[in-house]
């Protein structure tokens, strides 16, 4: 049972062609929806047509993505046994949900309030419960579940010294860990909430995942476990790892300058699991060094030219300067980065912007701009090396908002995307 509400017990669907080890999908997030009705219209307009085009002989997975309010609407009357026959009779199945941006997503400002309500607020944990409550019910049979969820918070908002916040964030957590527990002893589901590092966010990269985990959850969070669910401290910790496991986002690791070899080397280093891994790619900036440069200020120029439509209104487009020293910076905004565009010391920018995963690089004004691809390719090996994780989900949520000259056809972006993963993959 979650926060009460009456478990919805809908039947077990069999699913064929299951037996691949991973599964891949894409986010729903990149549909523009307000409410369950218009999530719904998306997913049969647009999941159908992709399975087709895809694989039309296989099921298709599906990466759904809920708001606060579209949570709480699902859950009402008979909508969930009515997506779940929609599924069935389309062969189709979702085996992740995206629980990190809580609000609107989609056509107005989002910015830091993608971060709210942060993993401080009741509403975070309320709107999580909603979710596995959710995909509990919606979950073949045999399948495991992820439930990405925010850093957190935003670094911004959070002193990070005080220990009185973490504990907070701490307790939260445990809370969603004991529901995650409880549904898989009592309904034989295992989901995992998956804590997504992110550019600013409070968790930024593997190290400081690793931190908050040594520093709280396996201190505090494996006590208040234990005492709730009155098991030993090192039942209670193996709990934790089950349940509370880490989302790698490509797009998130190239941007912390992070190697998925080295981010995971870490993780597994603490017992620190993978429960999901987003395929996603930034967008590049090499600057030449300036003795290369014909003319250095005509050439800057060009290039804001070129980054001038990457600074639209609706994200967050955070980004990390690397300069040729070594040193690293942080700009909030690619608006707030371009006024220090002429800077000489600037050897590269990696842009919190995903553009379309199969683009390595393109050229606008004269510059040529390049994407994190490479980090990508170096996370799909290693998933076919290792086997750590079994949920991929292709995050390129922006489309809408790309500048024309990587704008093309939503569907046959989407499909391009996959072609692009299924070449990569065993």
């Amino acid at each position: 049972m979650v926060m009460g509400m009456k478990w919805r017990k809908v039947p077990i669907v069999t699913y064929r062609n299951l037996n691949k080890f991973f599964h891949l999908t894409y986010c729903t997030s990149i549909h523009p929806a307000n409410g369950w009705s218009e999530v719904f219209a998306n997913l049969q307009r647009y999941a159908p047509a992709l399975k087709e085009r895809i694989v039309p002989l296989a099921d298709f997975g599906i990466g759904l993505r809920l708001s606060g309010q579209e949570s709480d609407e699902l859950l009402q009357g008979n909508h969930l046994l009515q997506l779940q026959h929609f599924l069935q009779e389309q062969r189709l199945y979702i085996f992740t949900l995206n629980g990190f941006s809580y609000g609107p997503f989609q056509q107005q400002p989002v910015k830091a309030l993608v971060h709210a309500p942060d993993w401080r607020e009741e509403e975070r944990v309320a709107y999580t419960l909603r979710l596995i409550a959710i995909l509990a019910a919606l979950l073949p049979d045999g399948v495991a579940g992820s439930i990405s969820t925010s850093p957190l918070s935003y670094k911004a908002w959070v002193n990070e010294r005080d220990p009185g916040t973490w504990r907070t964030f701490t307790r939260n957590i445990v809370r969603v860990a004991e529901t995650l527990i409880r549904v898989r002893r009592t309904y034989d589901k295992h989901i995992v909430l998956a804590i997504e590092p992110e550019p600013d966010g409070l968790l930024e990269n593997c190290e400081e995942v690793v931190r908050f985990y040594t520093d709280w959850l396996f201190q505090e969070g494996v006590c208040m476990l234990a005492c709730s669910l009155s098991v030993s401290v090192e039942m209670a910790r193996q709990y934790l790892l089950e349940h509370i496991q880490v989302c790698l986002d490509t797009c998130h690791m190239a941007l912390a300058y992070e190697r998925p070899a080295q981010g995971l080397a870490l993780l597994e280093q603490y017992g620190i699991r993978v429960g999901k891994v987003q395929i996603s790619s930034a967008l590049k900036v090499a600057f030449p060094l300036e003795e290369e440069l014909l003319v250095s200020l005509v050439d800057r120029a060009a290039l804001v030219r070129a980054l001038s439509p990457f600074t639209q209104s609706t994200y967050l487009h955070q980004v990390v300067q690397r300069n040729r020293n070594g040193a690293i910076r942080h700009y909030a905004d690619l608006s707030d980065a371009l006024l220090k565009m002429y800077e000489r010391q600037i050897e590269q920018w990696r842009i919190h912007f995903h553009v379309p995963i199969f683009v390595n690089d393109y050229v606008d004004h004269g510059m040529r701009l390049f994407s994190t691809q490479d980090t990508i390719v170096e996370m799909l090996d290693l998933l076919v090396q290792k086997r750590f994780c079994r949920h991929l989900e292709i995050e390129t949520y922006t489309w809408h908002v790309l500048p024309d000259a990587l704008k093309h056809d939503i569907m046959d972006s989407i499909v391009h995307e996959y072609e692009w993963v299924l070449r990569r993959l065993p």
